[in-house]
């Protein structure tokens, strides 16, 4: 699978861009603040339809306009596909699929799938728990897209299910009756979401593990192995999708006088963590910077191995990632990755690409990308 040509209107700082790519890796060369993640960003966002740099779709829509579009032609075997996103920002996207409309962006999931490293992925390992739960998400939705939908539902659940427990603690005469109703569906609708994370890191431990004894040297030398555990907030009597149902609505009526006090719900996949240790240690708090950078890197090293072992190889994004590492790895990273059918690599000066990696390349400055 790979991305042939790539338009964009209206996106980022682009009013229009239009770049013809290749299988093979390619390299996107210039100073910074040009432009470059902008690029790749779009790739990714048609992946995942979510940005790995900001929260909303409103800033990826170019200052003084009121909507951009991304448009991807993908080609996956002997066959082609043209992807089209709409993004307007407080309104719902619209996609299509060789011109097609789709009834629901989501079903725009799993077309393209793509794997992105990024400065902004130290959060995976230093970050809040939402941090490594997105990551999770994300990767459970590009292998079944339909668990978008659940996550969907789960957080509509949860926003109403929270005005509840608000408006009761409030106003003590409120009648709560309703209550179990929202139990019973955040409940059925978190197993389905706790059970697929926990199925996700079974298949991933594998890949982090090998992962990490590639990319830290260190880990090789002091024997020091990596692990990604799923902590619930509720406990769990099982992993399959009814156990995990059982467990939270337990968890629930446990903590029901606690959630009414404080008016939140305080059981359910919102609240849960994927606990990341280096040997026997946590890595958040005692990882080094390296130790950190390594982890994260193997987290999307393993993410990406998991996908392509499932199907075709996603398109793999190192975006400034070069410029953190010394020689050496930037030379190992590049003999681990430059196999993958499309990898796509951002920096600010060619030298910190390996030359394995430089491959097509182009140059991005003041809003124009140009094939050297």
């Amino acid at each position: 699978m790979f991305v042939r040509r790539l338009a964009l209107h209206d996106f980022r700082s682009y009013p229009e861009v239009e770049v013809e790519l290749e299988a093979g890796p390619t390299a996107f060369i210039g100073a910074n603040g040009q432009g470059k993640t902008n690029l790749v960003e779009a790739i990714d966002y048609l992946a995942t339809l979510e940005s790995h740099r900001v929260a909303s779709d409103a800033p990826l829509v170019r200052a003084g306009t009121e909507r951009a579009v991304v448009r991807a032609e993908l080609v996956k075997g002997e066959r082609t596909a043209l992807l089209e996103l709409e993004i307007t920002p407080g309104r719902s996207n619209r996609a299509r699929v060789n011109r097609s409309p789709l009834p629901r962006t989501r079903d725009l999931l799993g077309i393209v799938r793509s794997v992105m490293f990024s400065p902004e992925d130290l959060a995976l390992v230093k970050g809040d728990p939402s941090d490594r739960r997105k990551l999770l998400d994300g990767l459970t939705a590009m292998r079944t897209p339909r668990l978008a939908g659940v996550k969907a539902d789960y957080d509509r659940v949860l926003r109403q299910r929270n005005t509840l427990l608000k408006s009761g603690r409030t106003n003590r005469q409120m009648d709560m009756s309703t209550l179990e109703i929202w139990d019973e569906k955040l409940a059925s609708l978190g197993g389905e979401l706790v059970a697929a994370r926990i199925a996700l890191l079974h298949d991933l431990a594998p890949h982090l593990g090998q992962a990490y004894l590639t990319v830290a040297t260190e880990a090789a030398e002091n024997r020091r192995e990596v692990s990604a555990v799923y902590k619930s907030s509720a406990e769990l009597s099982g992993e399959d999708v009814e156990s995990v149902r059982e467990s939270l609505l337990a968890g629930i009526e446990e903590r029901r006088r606690e959630e009414r006090e404080r008016g939140v719900s305080l059981v359910g996949p919102h609240r849960d963590e994927v606990v990341l240790t280096i040997g026997d240690l946590p890595a958040k708090g005692y990882a080094s910077h390296g130790e950190s950078w390594s982890f994260a890197l193997s987290l999307r090293l393993a993410a990406f191995e998991l996908l392509r072992e499932d199907d075709d190889d996603p398109v793999l994004i190192l975006d400034d990632v070069f410029a953190e590492l010394d020689q050496g790895r930037r030379e190992h990273l590049a003999s681990l990755v430059s196999g993958a059918e499309q990898v796509i690599v951002t920096a600010a000066v060619a030298d910190d690409v390996p030359k394995a990696l430089l491959g097509h390349r182009f140059a991005v400055a003041g809003g124009q990308v140009t094939h050297e």
